[in-house]
């Protein structure tokens, strides 16, 4: 009788649980955008979404993005990575909200409030790469104070296999890309350079852990379908080929190094750590020496 009993009180209080947790799924999201409006009232909060990660909230506010716990109580300013499947999943999510602001791979100073609200937050701001506006490239630009052509770095790609490169593009001039395809930077790149005339020679490596997808692109039928796809989240099925063509990507990589993703380099050798918007890109290109 009692363990029948002591079953019923716990069923109960499953059910009981399980209607809390359903109950509080639904309200989370407002009731965190309540507590926040309370604690950060000059704060413009554009979005709450308390079901992408357990335990956390992502926060949109503008162009920026930070996480409260389910009670708002405390505030997370940072990066959070998904171990399992390696991605940087608030870079991924910065570059939905604003891709044209989002260079290389530092990461864009939270502005989640006006002077009243940005003192909360300052110590967790500390020490954070800021995101700025590249000016556009101009010819034989000076050091400042030299009088001096300041030097772009440059390599020679001379001792690349043709086979470790997959060519997509819409023709025109050449820019070779070295990337990941769980990098959103990358991702963006891509997307980018879709929309430009020019003949795209791509050179996968792995940064971040991704050498089995990365092989499954490479041995796909159709490459250049697998690699957009892989940018997507989709990933290819499993085929075998010869990858030493990678091999000679990872190598080089190394040598140069080139330890983020992507790395874009010119026609002329020229070469740019991280991702660039169209409209410098486009300058940049015309920049190549002959």
């Amino acid at each position: 009788m009692f363990g029948l009993q002591k079953a019923t009180w716990a069923a109960a209080l499953l059910c009981g649980a399980t209607g809390y947790a359903v109950a509080a799924s639904a309200t989370s999201d407002a009731a965190v955008t309540a507590a926040l409006k309370a604690r950060l009232p000059k704060t413009e909060v554009a979005k709450v979404d308390c079901k992408a990660m357990r335990g956390l909230c992502e926060v949109t506010a503008g162009k920026s993005v930070f996480y409260v716990d389910p009670t708002a109580r405390y505030l997370i300013v940072g990066h959070v990575f998904d171990m399992q499947t390696r991605q940087d999943l608030t870079s991924a999510r910065l570059l939905e909200i604003n891709p044209e602001a989002l260079l290389g791979g530092a990461s864009q100073r939270t502005e989640t409030a006006d002077e009243g609200d940005s003192q909360a937050l300052a110590s967790a701001q500390a020490g954070r790469p800021v995101a700025r506006d590249y000016p556009m490239p101009k010819a034989n630009e000076a050091t400042p104070g030299s009088g001096v052509a300041a030097a772009e770095p440059s390599v020679s790609l001379a001792s690349l296999p043709a086979s470790g490169a997959i060519q997509w593009g819409n023709g025109g001039p050449r820019v070779t890309i070295f990337t990941d395809f769980r990098c959103g930077y990358c991702r963006a790149l891509t997307n980018t350079l879709e929309t430009m005339n020019v003949t795209v020679v791509e050179r996968p490596i792995s940064v971040l852990g991704t050498r089995a997808l990365t092989d499954r692109v490479y041995c796909a039928k159709d490459r250049v379908r697998a690699l957009h796809a892989a940018y997507a989240g989709d990933v290819p099925p499993e085929a075998k080929c010869d990858t030493s063509g990678l091999d000679a990507n990872e190598k080089f990589a190394r040598a140069n190094g080139f330890s983020g993703t992507p790395v874009i380099v010119r026609s002329d050798g020229a070469v740019l750590h991280g991702f660039r918007p169209k409209d410098f890109l486009i300058a940049w290109l015309k920049g190549a020496k002959s």
